[in-house]
C-alpha cells in the first residue's frame, strides 16, 4: 500500500480524541515519541501499512481521528511486541493499537470489506450471541461479508465436511449465557463511562 502523503491541518485535529489516547492503557507516554522510527524500523509488517507505526502514532497523538481509525495499520499490526520492546520511551504502542481497533469497530470506521475488522466484530457478536463462536457461521459470514466469490468456491469444501461430520449447521452454543453478556455489558459499560469522562475533561 503507498503511503498517505495529504496535507494536514490544524481545523482537521480532534482534540479530545488526542485526549482519549493518552487515557487509553498504553498511551500515558504517547507524548513522549521522539519520532525516532525504531517502531517502524522494527515491525515486520510496516512495508504492508498505509502508515507507519511511527507516523500513525504521531497522527494519534495529534488528534487526526478519521485517518488513524480508518487505516490499515492498525488492523495489519501482529501484536509481535517489537516495536514496543525497542521503543525508547517505553511507549505501549501494541496496547495503543488494540485500542484503536476497538474503537475504530464501535463507531464504524474501519475499512470497508477489509477482512480482519470484520472478523473481529463477527466474533464478538457470536460471543455474546452463543458464548463461543461456532467456526462455519464465523468463515461463512466473513467471506459473505468480503468476498462472497470465494464464498462460492469453499461450497465444496464444506459439502465434504457436512458428510464427514466435521460441520453443523446448527451453532452449538455454552450454558449460562445470560450472565456471559452481562459481565460483557460491564465492561463495555466501564469503558463507555471512561471515554465520556475523557470528553468532559476536554
Amino acid at each position: 500500500m503507498p503511503l498517505q502523503q495529504t496535507m494536514r491541518y490544524e481545523s482537521e485535529r480532534d482534540r479530545a480524541f488526542a485526549d482519549w489516547v493518552e487515557s487509553i492503557t498504553g498511551g500515558e507516554n504517547v507524548k513522549g515519541c521522539i519520532q525516532c522510527g525504531l517502531c517502524s524500523a522494527t515491525c515486520p509488517l510496516s512495508i504492508y501499512m498505509d502508515y507507519t507505526p511511527r507516523r500513525l502514532v504521531n497522527l494519534a497523538r495529534a488528534g487526526f481521528k478519521d485517518e488513524v481509525l480508518s487505516s490499515f495499520t492498525i488492523w495489519l499490526c501482529a501484536s509481535c511486541y517489537a516495536c514496543r520492546a525497542e521503543c525508547p520511551k517505553q511507549i505501549k504502542v501494541t496496547d495503543i493499537m488494540y485500542a484503536l481497533k476497538r474503537r475504530a469497530i464501535r463507531e464504524g470506521s474501519y475499512p470497508r470489506r477489509f477482512p480482519i475488522p470484520i472478523l473481529a466484530k463477527e466474533f464478538s457478536r457470536m460471543i455474546r450471541g452463543f458464548g463461543r463462536t461456532p467456526e462455519t457461521f464465523l468463515v461463512a459470514d466473513l467471506f459473505l461479508r468480503t468476498n462472497w466469490l470465494r464464498f462460492l468456491d469453499m461450497i465444496g469444501l464444506g459439502l465434504n465436511l457436512l458428510r464427514t461430520g466435521r460441520m453443523s449447521f446448527v451453532p452449538e452454543s455454552i450454558q449460562g449465557r445470560d450472565q456471559l453478556r452481562r459481565i460483557l455489558d460491564s465492561v463495555d459499560g466501564e469503558s463507555a463511562k471512561e471515554e465520556r469522562a475523557v470528553k468532559e475533561a476536554a
